[in-house]
């Protein structure tokens, strides 16, 4: 099953025994494309502090109730490695959750099946910027961690625009994720100031350079290959026939269907 992702913001999240806050943004790596982290608003309860809770720990959300429930207790989150709400996520800081909560860095696989298909690995270019482990980091006086370089906010990718081989064709407008790996699947991509009324989805496998800076994603799609591959309908439920042939029609590889 997929999630669209920015739907998941805002939902109540409970631990086994009561409510620890709302979901405000996932965090990804931008070198395989998996959700790393659900970052959650405390409110008022441990104020100051952010709350990273990995996928490991997620259980499937109740969409009428507009909640998600984690395998974890109040208690275990209120001792967890304190994590203040204006400093970047660091490598040390996941380092001692992963410790912490025993969570294993490496659920769900590296990457889709153990290969590199459109991590910067194979070949993606960037242009450097920084990473988004920086999660609303104000001016400090102090030094602080250097966060994450590969960790990347979805709330901020959401909205980069598109760049195709020979022009724009729209922006994300949402995030498609597998609730089984965490893996990101498709961007939604809005075309509707180039082709009106539709909406398309690419895989981060047509992902051939990205500037973090710019906010901008190239792909390696023609537009003529965009208004003529399949026709999604965002009412319509994604199933393994759509998706089969969706990658059959761009040539990329298979999610192991």
């Amino acid at each position: 099953m997929m999630l669209a992702i920015s739907a998941l913001k805002g939902f109540l999240v409970d631990a086994s025994d009561g409510r620890i806050g709302t979901i405000s943004d996932f965090l990804f790596d931008d070198t395989t494309w998996k959700i790393r982290w659900m970052v959650v608003d405390t409110g008022g309860w441990l104020k100051g502090r952010k709350i990273l809770i990995h996928p490991s720990a997620i259980s499937q959300p109740n969409y009428r109730r507009e909640e998600l429930s984690v395998r974890l207790t109040t208690t275990q989150v209120k001792e967890s490695p304190d994590i203040l709400s204006d400093q970047p996520v660091s490598e040390q800081m996941e380092t001692e959750l992963y410790g912490y909560y025993g969570w294993d860095p490496l659920w769900g696989g590296t990457n889709y099946f153990g290969v590199y298909p459109f991590g910067l690995a194979s070949g993606v270019t960037e242009t450097p910027g920084s990473g988004d482990g920086e999660l609303l980091q104000e001016a400090r006086a102090d030094p602080v961690p250097k966060g994450d370089p590969h960790l990347r906010s979805v709330t901020s990718v959401t909205g980069y625009h598109l760049q195709a081989k020979d022009g724009p064709i729209g922006h994300i407008e949402n995030i498609l994720v597998d609730d089984a790996t965490w893996g990101i699947r498709y961007f939604i991509i809005d075309t509707l100031n180039w082709w009106p009324g539709k909406h398309v989805l690419l895989s981060p496998y047509a992902v051939r350079a990205i500037s973090w800076a710019e906010r901008n994603i190239a792909v390696d799609v023609t537009r003529d290959q965009v208004q003529g591959g399949p026709v999604w309908d965002p009412a319509d439920a994604i199933n393994s026939t759509f998706q089969k042939s969706l990658h059959r029609y761009y040539g990329w590889p298979s999610y192991g269907w």
